[in-house]
């Protein structure tokens, strides 16, 4: 059999399509396409669709059939095409200097640069890089958006250059949006369609994106995830991504929401229910009556935080609330498309399915409560009857000595447990209108009863498009937020990602001189320990509208149920449930206000960009010119003396351990995105390169420079090194025990030919799809890394950058086998690895030797050519050279 048994045509508006219909399965009597999971349909048509090339036969339709239907617990590895691939800055500018230094090798060898070029569609969407340094005035985004472009002027040449001479790669211009949004609102088609030799095709819209919060978009119906940047750049070169085919499990909503919870409430509760239930390289997909009481912009806030629960995604098939939703945003022709083609392939849901899942998860709507999560991992979810208790608790707040910080005599003092960040930030919540609007009549409601924020609080609103702009402006409610202080900032990432800005100088000196341990609050999906603000020791994940009311609290330890926020201007205590908007009018106003208009006119130029945009001077050269003075973007070293042939790989003999880190250890852990310290190296170099401090910007600005990188690698100020009591960067070199910055003593053991390897605990690489912070430990000399587990993008990374990626046995770790770090360590054997196979590592220390097994986390033979040839894009470049 072949795929053309799978073809089949439809008409919508005399227009015929070609489709691979997954339904004809069914008459060859292969499988009842309605008992399989939505996701696992998608993956069927993709592999069929694809089925031309050598990679993948007729039998790898069968066996993800007979997968699914007997819940298979053998692996099963497929070659995924995604249509199209999303990017952010901070993500792509490191690909776009890849793929520059790919074309200067290429043409090095004496072929044409221009076979280094995207295969398939990308949209580049910059906003990363703005950040919260203006945010009272009335002009706050405008003096945001103008220092944004004087900090990254040579990082936005570089993207508009990758504009003018990559074919199929789009760049959505800075101030428009954040990528997910903007992927929602505008991108996304749901179904694609592609002019081939035989007509005209159609197929459903999938993706793979730079960020891990791509999963947003499954909200959708668009099947889509985050990959590691080396992943996605293999993906632009035409490569397929190869993946063990995941267990998909069933999330049954029923019950139906109280009427003061929000979209936020429910995936604070999705993520702390799925982290213990595991679902991590699994996907989770939605079911059941109650999806039908979440509106499509609640299902983006459950999907986007799909990396916080664990999951390669969070999947909700199309069904009604898709069209209305792609109505509602100026995509009604699209709609048409999507109705006709999920009903023609088995793609619609109609709510009435008997699907088989690997494992189903009820959740009961109707008993989630108000909550938010922190202080440090979105997973800790607090109801909020709890917050004052906990918080008390967790910072010791109780028997701390008071101190009060109040320098003009204001009405509130700056202690122990205040807040000093105030963010409505983030597509998680952003995106959704109920969820804005609410928030809004929240501060409308506080501004009328007299209500203020307290000095210290820094207040941001940073919208992720355009259009919540425009529907706060036309229903009044900007006003309010902004008498609160809530002033727009631009409209990125912002406070999210941790570009927070600065704090106040005397808040700064104050928190520094006092200890004191501040908070802050915000409506984003990470809370990670320092990513918000160096300065900011608990951080706590909320809804928009608690933002509001936290930020007039001033405080976290208040319990909102039974203590005013404040007095009226007529004397009386106000309390929460005073302020707080009710569902009726929340419905009414986004009904009244939320127009397609909207959608129609910001999206009409999305990708033209503002004057500073335009007026960007750029080359139009098919290479790119590198400038070696430059502390933005360089050169990177990956393909210096590049040479065709495979190098060998047989032991690691000799090496010594970098570090040895804890449980949860984060990418924002490894490769810190925030402020760079002037007393460490990335901070030394700039300053030996002229840079004034104040002109530092952030290490994610800085992604083009592998100079800064390199040293920024491990260097985040709260990381916790065992082999050293001190927190930060910092390592003990052996055998000399110095304490060394870890880039300093990774440059000593490379001068002595020391091979390295960094030991984990639990979650290794959580958090965000960073390339870097596998790039770095590469260009550290880390030729392994030991963990108990691996989150899932990030051991793609390493894999990609040619790190092993290696786990402790069952019921072992680090700390169970009695090793300290100053051993030297022996990895035999590397020539003989296979995936999940064995190997043995050997400790050596005065005459002692410690033996134990490790598991090589590699899931494919496609790895195991990447691990061999030195990484992903080593290995797509000889491939490409010798085409």
């Amino acid at each position: 059999m072949t795929h053309h048994n799978l073809k089949h045509h439809f008409n919508l508006d005399n227009q015929k399509f070609i489709v691979h219909n997954i339904r004809l399965l069914e008459d060859m009597g292969l499988t009842k396409i309605e008992t399989l999971p939505f996701s696992a349909r998608i993956l069927i048509e993709n592999l069929a669709r694809h089925m031309d090339s050598d990679i993948i036969q007729w039998s790898d339709i069968v066996n993800t059939v007979k997968f699914y239907e007997t819940d298979s617990e053998a692996s099963q590895l497929i070659a995924f095409y995604p249509s199209r691939v999303l990017m952010q800055d901070f993500t792509g500018v490191p690909a776009v200097v890849d793929f520059a230094a790919m074309r200067d090798a290429v043409h090095a060898k004496g072929a044409d640069p221009k076979k280094i070029n995207p295969l398939v569609p990308v949209d580049l969407v910059i906003d990363h890089s703005i950040q919260v340094d203006h945010f009272k005035e009335k002009n706050s985004f405008f003096l945001n958006a103008q220092k944004e472009y004087e900090r990254n002027k040579e990082r936005y040449q570089l993207l508009k250059w990758a504009q003018k001479n990559f074919d199929n790669f789009r760049v959505v211009p800075p101030e428009s949006g954040i990528c997910h949004q903007v992927n929602l609102e505008y991108l996304a088609t749901v179904v694609t369609t592609k002019k081939t030799e035989e007509g005209l095709l159609a197929f459903p819209d999938t993706l793979v994106g730079t960020d891990s919060h791509t999963t947003m978009i499954n909200a959708l119906g668009v099947l889509g995830w985050g990959v590691g940047g080396i992943e996605a750049e293999a993906v632009m070169l035409g490569q397929p991504y190869y993946m063990n085919l995941p267990k998909i499990i069933g999330v049954n909503f029923i019950g139906k929401p109280q009427k003061q919870i929000t979209s936020t409430d429910i995936a604070l509760f999705v993520t702390e229910l799925l982290r213990k239930e595991n679902v991590v390289e699994k996907i989770v997909e939605y079911t059941g009556e109650g999806l039908k009481y979440l509106t499509l912009t609640d299902r983006a806030t459950i999907a986007n935080m799909s990396p916080e629960y664990g999951a390669t995604a969070g999947f909700f098939p199309v069904d009604e609330q898709t069209l209305s939703y792609l109505i509602k945003t100026n995509r009604a022709g699209t709609a048409s498309l999507v109705d006709a083609y999920c009903r023609t392939c088995g793609l619609f849901n109609t709510h009435d399915n008997n699907i088989r899942f690997s494992r189903k998860i009820d959740v009961d709507l109707s008993l989630i409560e108000t909550s938010i999560a922190g202080p440090s991992r979105p997973q800790d979810r607090l109801s909020l009857s709890e917050v004052k208790q906990k918080v008390t608790k967790i910072f010791d707040l109780g028997n701390r000595k008071t101190v009060l910080i109040n320098p003009e005599n204001k009405p509130q003092a700056l202690t122990h447990g205040s807040i000093v960040i105030a963010a409505i930030t983030s597509c998680t919540n952003t995106s959704n209108p109920y969820s804005m609007v609410g928030a809004g009549l929240t501060a409308k409601k506080a501004v009328e009863k007299g209500l203020t924020i307290p000095w210290f609080v820094k207040p941001s609103l940073s919208p992720g498009s355009r259009v919540v702009l425009d529907y706060l402006k036309d229903s009044g409610l900007i006003k309010y937020f902004e008498e609160l202080g809530f002033n727009n900032t631009g409209f990125g990432c912002m406070t999210c990602i941790g570009n927070s800005g600065p704090l106040a100088p005397v808040i700064e000196e104050a928190i520094k001189k006092n200890q004191l341990d501040v908070m802050s609050v915000l409506s984003g999906n990470r809370n990670f320990e320092a990513r918000i603000h160096q300065d900011v020791k608990g951080n706590f994940l909320m809804s928009p509208i608690l933002v509001v009311i936290y930020a007039i609290a001033g405080k976290m330890d208040i319990d909102l149920h039974t203590e005013p926020l404040g007095i009226s201007k007529e004397g009386f205590p106000v309390f929460m449930s005073d302020i707080w908007p009710s569902a009726e009018e929340i419905n009414q106003y986004v009904e009244a206000y939320v127009h397609e208009k909207f959608f129609r006119d910001q999206y009409a130029h999305i990708f033209k960009g503002d004057r500073l945009w335009q007026e960007l001077e750029v080359s139009e050269h098919t290479t790119f010119k590198f400038d070696d003075a430059s502390t933005y973007i360089r050169k990177p070293p990956f393909f210096k003396n590049f040479s065709m042939d495979v190098p060998k790989m047989m032991e690691i003999k000799n090496a010594r351990a970098l570090l040895v880190l804890g449980d949860s250890v984060t990418t924002d852990h490894i490769s810190p995105a925030g402020a760079i310290p002037v007393d460490y190296p990335a901070g030394k170099y700039l300053v030996e390169k002229g840079v004034k401090p104040w002109e530092f910007n952030s290490y994610g600005s800085r992604r083009g420079n592998h100079e800064v990188m390199m040293r920024g690698t491990f260097a985040n100020i709260r990381i916790k090194n065992k082999l050293i009591s001190q927190t930060g960067g910092w390592t003990l070199k052996f055998p000399e025990i110095e304490k060394e910055y870890i880039f300093d003593a990774s440059q000593k053991y490379q001068n002595q030919n020391t091979d390295l390897l960094v030991f984990g605990g639990k979650e290794y690489g959580s958090g965000s799809s960073r390339d870097w912070a596998a790039k770095g430990p590469s260009l550290l000399g880390v030729k392994a890394v030991i963990a108990v587990s691996f989150e899932r993008i990030h051991r793609s990374n390493l894999v990609g950058m040619g790190i092993l990626p290696l786990i402790f046995q069952k019921n072992e770790s680090f700390e169970s086998l009695n090793l300290k770090g100053d051993e030297i360590f022996e990895i035999p054997s590397l020539d003989q690895i296979r995936p999940n196979s064995r190997l043995t590592v050997t400790a050596l220390k005065n005459n002692t030797k410690i033996s134990f097994r490790v598991v090589v986390s590699l899931n494919t033979d496609i790895e195991m050519d990447y691990i061999k040839n030195g990484g992903i894009l080593a290995y797509v470049l000889r491939q490409m050279i010798k085409d």
